[in-house]
């Protein structure tokens, strides 16, 4: 029975059947250990806890048992393994709600509760709408079951995160695009409540249908708007993936360079970091990927002359993204300014 279906891309092939109860796993609390992911280290240099735990992981993923899944006018194929529910994680295609991402087993389920499922947007609330762009701020204190269903959805495309029950400590930014249907999922970052080390990104996420569009740099820059707000520097986890490397080179030599065009005379990395909100190491670093930074008597000085600049600015990969955040359109308070919650959603679960 396929009526009632949107228009699914990329995928033909539809099933019925029955629903089963469902629980719910978590994305990262804290890590226990480093992620390894791309990088090549061997379990000889990790230290015993961190190697079995590696160990472990990889015999627990080896095998991916969800090809594909449904979500909204998508089917998706997987990249990796997530730990669904028993009873979930071994089917071949999952069924997603894309507004409160109940996952389900079948498509007839999945028709029913499309009709009726009330929610047309992420749990928590706006905190930026420009044009058809919009982030919601979702607090997993406040809306627990979404952020657990959020952060099963990601792992089937991000490899080798490490899943907690507790994500109480963190907070989800929804990425949407807004039609007259409701506000659309496109991507997502997480971040702690509080970071001793100054982590304004613990996982990052654009989902497949969305990539190459934008969306990505967007919720960097995004990261760093906020911190901006907070008044802090801030950086994302480490190690970052290849692809996160290349996306966080990417903004931050934009930023620098775009900063460094309409400057006149000497600055230093700390008064880049103040203006970026971009860690001193991150900018040193970048700068040096860039060749226009030397280290002289101690301290970094950054030589570079306008030409330099300029020519660094028509390379593909350093150009202004293709969205870029309007500051205007931010409505979020600083740490200590904020009120109270929003009331919490109705839950679909």
């Amino acid at each position: 029975h396929q009526t009632g279906y949107d228009n699914i891309k990329n995928g033909n092939h539809m099933i019925n059947n029955e629903e089963q109860p469902e629980r719910k796993l978590t994305r990262n609390q804290k890590r226990k250990h480093d992620e390894i992911n791309h990088v090549q280290t061997s379990y000889a240099e990790m230290d015993p806890t961190t190697a079995a735990l590696e160990r472990e992981h990889e015999d627990f993923t080896k095998i991916k048992y969800c090809d594909s899944i449904v979500f909204g006018n998508y089917e998706i194929d997987t990249w990796y393994y997530s730990p669904y529910p028993e009873e979930y994680e071994k089917c071949k295609r999952l069924y997603i709600c894309e507004f409160c991402l109940r996952y389900m087993k079948y498509a007839r389920t999945y028709i029913n509760h499309k009709a009726k499922c009330e929610q047309k947007m992420p749990a928590g609330k706006e905190i930026y709408r420009h044009k058809t762009v919009a982030v919601y701020e979702v607090d997993a204190k406040e809306h627990k079951i979404y952020c657990q269903n959020l952060c099963l959805l990601a792992k089937l495309f991000l490899d080798h995160k490490t899943l907690y029950f507790d994500i109480e400590p963190f907070i989800m930014y929804v990425l949407c695009e807004v039609d007259k249907d409701g506000a659309h999922m496109v991507g997502y970052f997480s971040k702690e409540r509080v970071s001793p080390d100054n982590h304004n990104v613990a996982c990052i996420l654009t989902l497949p249908p969305y990539q190459r569009k934008g969306y990505g740099k967007f919720l960097i820059q995004f990261s760093y708007e906020l911190s901006k707000k907070d008044s802090q520097v801030g950086t994302p986890e480490k190690p970052l993936s290849d692809l996160g490397k290349l996306s966080y080179r990417s903004y931050w030599s934009w930023v620098l360079l775009d900063l460094l065009k309409d400057l006149h005379g000497t600055v230093s990395i700390k008064e880049l970091s103040n203006r970026t909100s971009i860690t001193e190491d991150d900018i040193i670093s970048t700068l040096q990927m860039l060749n226009i930074v030397k280290y002289w008597k101690g301290q970094h000085i950054i030589c570079v002359t306008p030409k330099q600049v300029e020519e660094h600015l028509k390379s593909e990969n350093y150009r202004r993204p293709l969205l870029t955040v309007q500051q205007e359109a931010l409505k979020w308070l600083q740490k200590g300014k904020r009120g109270r919650p929003s009331k919490k959603q109705k839950s679909n679960d």
